[in-house]
């Protein structure tokens, strides 16, 4: 037949060309031979208050996730996953636009996101994809325009998050069109529900963190905690059987992540690492090169707005500041950034503090060092893990990594070797031994600030609970916002992603 081609199959072969050079060459050799130009389909899910160790694809050696451990093992393990902020809302706003906290115009807890804000999931609908989110939101109802259908949570104890919906709503989705789903779940968020059904796990199944105190009440904290993250592993498990049953598995990219860490001290709302860094996994059949691969490249969640639209052939609009990760995918030792930065702002108690990791370490300025580190997840009374490390600390009993926590005034520079030192208890930024490296990540982390447009705002917003004994000042629901961190510089309107 020589080199003699339909017209069809000569714009076939074209088009799969062009979607190949526009995402980066993501799409694998073998998608493109096959000729057939199908958009993947997009699931994003978001657990809530969990850390990175709390899964047994990344060592824990109790907690029963067997369905998250699978698409780790036929997936992407990321290592270095590192959220923009340590916080629910925020960090949904930074995962739905690709951009910083306080370039969101919503970097403190319960802040709607503003309007005219470019968020991935409309970019995609533009385009022809359904796209649906289901479970816990507090994004604004601007954010809704994004998706075609939204709803939060069904009143039945066994899926507080509305769970239980998320099959319902793959078997209820469009045939005709390509998806994506937005799966916000509740777990592991306290007040505890146990997973009805399943073996709870037992007091001796707890790993109690050494900057936490050993006590029957704190390892049945920790237990209730676990139950709850093998309840959400059960609903991914039920998400992938049905993506199964409609033999689209293999074209669904699945995207695995926490919101912040688990909301116990020294995580949820912390820099440190336990707070920070997110389990990160993705699983795409036709897309990642080799199944069950790790990979320690450096990743920010800001990332997933563009890695998302170039997989489905889409432009990445100037306001995202994240880049894409395709060739991670290709190859998990590529490297496509240098730096991630982190925000600590308002969260129930007033903090400004921010974080930037390079290489193996990570450096944290304490913008108002004269506050504690306590916040939500453990500074209210009644939280067991809280209470038992306050009663001690009275007892004078706390290690000083224990007491960490309680330190007012707090360092303003803490400078650690992640690999050296994985929970951060030694800080280096007074050892002159490392004065070089500290310089050059002060010096990265305030260009970041001055090109992104974040500030260091003199009325920040006040703390609704006290510190010191974990009682409400005001009720929840009446927060007196000060200045955000950004808002003076207009940051909302800044599209410049600082160094990266």
């Amino acid at each position: 037949m020589g080199n003699t081609m339909t017209p069809r199959r000569h714009g076939i072969r074209m088009l799969v060309a062009l979607i190949a050079m526009s995402t980066g060459s993501l799409l694998p050799a073998c998608w493109a031979a096959s000729q057939k130009v199908a958009r993947p389909n997009f699931i994003l899910i978001i657990g809530d208050d969990i850390s990175i160790d709390d899964f047994g694809a990344y060592g824990h050696p109790h907690i029963r996730t067997p369905n998250v451990d699978r698409l780790a093992a036929s997936g992407m393990r990321f290592n270095n996953a590192y959220l923009t902020t340590s916080s629910c809302s925020p960090t949904r706003s930074s995962v739905i636009t690709g951009r910083y906290p306080h370039n969101t115009g919503a970097p403190e807890l319960h802040q709607p996101l503003p309007e005219g804000q470019v968020m991935f999931p409309l970019e995609l609908k533009k385009v022809g994809y359904y796209t649906a989110a289901y479970g816990k939101w507090h994004l604004g109802e601007y954010a809704r325009m994004a998706f075609d259908a939204t709803g939060n949570r069904l009143p039945r104890d066994e899926d507080p998050g509305g769970e239980g919906r998320w099959v319902e709503l793959l078997q209820q989705r469009p045939k005709d069109k390509p998806f994506f789903m937005w799966f916000a779940s509740n777990d592991a968020h306290r007040i505890w529900h146990a997973d009805r059904g399943a073996e709870p796990h037992q007091l001796s199944d707890v790993v109690v963190p050494p900057y936490m105190v050993d006590t029957p009440e704190t390892r049945k904290d920790l237990a209730q905690y676990y139950d709850e993250i093998q309840r959400l592993d059960r609903y991914t498990g039920l998400v992938v059987e049905e993506l199964k049953k409609q033999k689209i598995l293999d074209n669904t990219v699945i995207i695995f992540m926490a919101d912040n860490g688990r909301p116990f001290p020294r995580a949820k709302t912390w820099l440190y690492d336990s707070g920070i860094k997110t389990p990160f996994i993705v699983h795409w059949p036709a897309g990642i090169r080799k199944k069950g691969a790790v990979t320690d490249s450096l990743v920010s969640v800001l990332d997933i707005a563009p890695t998302i639209l170039k997989a489905a052939a889409v432009a990445v609009p100037e306001s995202m500041q994240g880049v894409s990760m395709a060739p991670v995918f290709e190859d998990p030792r590529a490297v496509i950034r240098e730096y991630a930065f982190a925000e600590r702002n308002w969260h129930d108690v007033e903090g400004h503090a921010r974080l930037l990791r390079w290489k193996n370490w990570v450096y944290i300025r304490n913008f108002r060092p004269e506050l504690p580190g306590l916040a939500a997840g453990q500074a209210k009374a009644g939280v067991a893990s809280y209470d038992d490390l306050r009663r001690l600390k009275q007892e004078g009993k706390l290690t000083s990594l224990q007491a960490d926590i309680f330190m007012a005034p707090r360092p303003e520079e803490m400078l650690f070797n992640v690999v050296e030192d994985p929970i951060q208890s030694k800080n280096l930024a007074d050892n002159p031994e490392y004065a070089e490296i500290l310089t050059a990540m002060r010096k990265t982390l305030a260009e970041w600030q001055e090109r992104t447009g974040d500030t260091v705002p003199r009325n920040l917003t006040k703390s609704i609970v006290d510190a010191r004994t974990g009682r409400f000042l005001v009720k929840p629901g009446n927060v007196k916002r000060g200045t955000t961190p950004g808002s003076e510089r207009n940051a909302a309107l800044i599209n410049d992603p600082g160094p990266r």
